[in-house]
């Protein structure tokens, strides 16, 4: 249920501990705090972290904005699943800031979100990120956590184990319910974005290559999926608008397999004839360490820019290909593919998403 506006202060109010919050926890309730006019908060699970005798509790927050109309086409972003990953988190939440400056005088913006919602789901696994573990204070790897396995061999522990949380890629106990940090983010995309005749989603992470990249489903299987024609739309209308982006864009699967990817999980339960269209923006961390090896010698500095203005760059850069999933959701009837031009498109995303060996 959204927060009732009387609790907004208790909840949001800034931490008096540092110890008891971290730097991307007090931003977003922050930007939530001066949003609280515009955006509908809620409250989707309390994740517990610290000590037996430091007990923490951290409230997973979502923000919603926009159109009320549950046919309008919505847009979601997610960041944070992985604790490491704090640069997905601050992708999202410079998004939001910046969102809410330019509701005091963008126009165009308010006519935006007559028709259109967006949600947000900045912190996924806030445990974690207060932790510093790419896991939740479980032990689990949020994105190897839903039931379904892959179809293939999978990498060595890093494609889901079910071994031990002291390993890491921690899938979680078999035949147990999902964590609630990863039921949550489920149950907000049935909820918000798939019951809806168009969705997207976008989740941010970071700790893979020297490039960019966009992936979509599957990563459980080689197979590729029913919506390849809307997607194969979807990343032409990006290079025509941004000619010189430098994502990749391809099914998850041509880079390797894993198990319990929670975007397989939320496409496949998506209501038949609905457009639902996940995305995970993996953003390359390997450019980082490069240009800064020092780095390699912090868990921090693994995933994520340490140089302010690497991180002012990061910010910049991406905020275009948000923008970019917004105005793509308001004007979805225009791109959509009829039924002739989506045999012709089938043809051309099989020919070039053909499916390839993985590890």
């Amino acid at each position: 249920m959204p927060l009732a506006a009387h609790l907004l202060p208790a909840h949001l109010a800034p931490a008096a501990d540092l110890y008891n919050t971290f730097v991307e926890h007090e931003d977003l309730k922050a930007i939530l705090l001066a949003g609280s006019s515009h955006f509908e908060i809620q409250t989707v699970c309390e994740v517990r972290a610290g000590s037996k005798a430091l007990p923490l509790a951290f409230p997973v927050f979502t923000a919603g904005i926009g159109s009320s109309n549950p046919l309008a086409p919505a847009v979601g972003f997610f960041g944070g699943i992985h604790g490491l990953e704090r640069i997905g988190t601050q992708v999202i939440l410079h998004y939001m800031r910046a969102l809410l400056f330019r509701l005091e005088w963008d126009e165009l913006l308010h006519r935006q979100l007559e028709k259109v919602r967006l949600v947000f789901m900045p912190i996924v696994n806030p445990g974690g990120m207060w932790a510093h573990t790419r896991a939740n204070p479980d032990g689990v790897d949020l994105m190897r956590n839903a039931p379904q396995r892959a179809e293939s061999r999978v990498p060595f522990l890093a494609g889901g184990q079910t071994l031990t949380r002291w390993l890491p890629w921690y899938c979680g106990q078999p035949g147990a319910p999902m964590q609630a940090e990863s039921a949550a983010l489920l149950q907000l995309v049935r909820e918000q974005l798939a019951s809806r005749p168009f969705s997207l989603a976008l989740d941010c992470h970071s700790g893979y290559g020297f490039d960019d990249s966009i992936w979509f489903p599957y990563a459980k299987t080689r197979r590729l999926m029913a919506h390849l024609p809307e997607m194969f739309a979807l990343k032409t209308m990006l290079e025509q608008s941004h000619p010189h982006h430098a994502y990749s864009f391809e099914p998850q699967s041509n880079q390797y397999l894993l198990h319990g990817d929670l975007w397989d999980h939320a496409y496949d339960h998506a209501p038949a004839g609905n457009v639902f269209l996940p995305m995970t923006l993996e953003l390359g961390s390997w450019l980082w360490i490069r240009k800064n090896p020092r780095q390699l010698f912090s868990r921090h500095g693994i995933f994520n820019p340490i140089k302010a203005h690497r991180i002012k760059r990061v910010l910049r850069r991406h905020a275009d290909l948000l923008d970019f999933l917004t105005r793509a959701a308001f004007a979805a009837p225009r791109w959509l593919p009829a039924t002739d031009r989506r045999v012709q498109l089938q043809q051309l995303a099989t020919a070039y998403w053909r499916p390839r060996r993985v590890l």
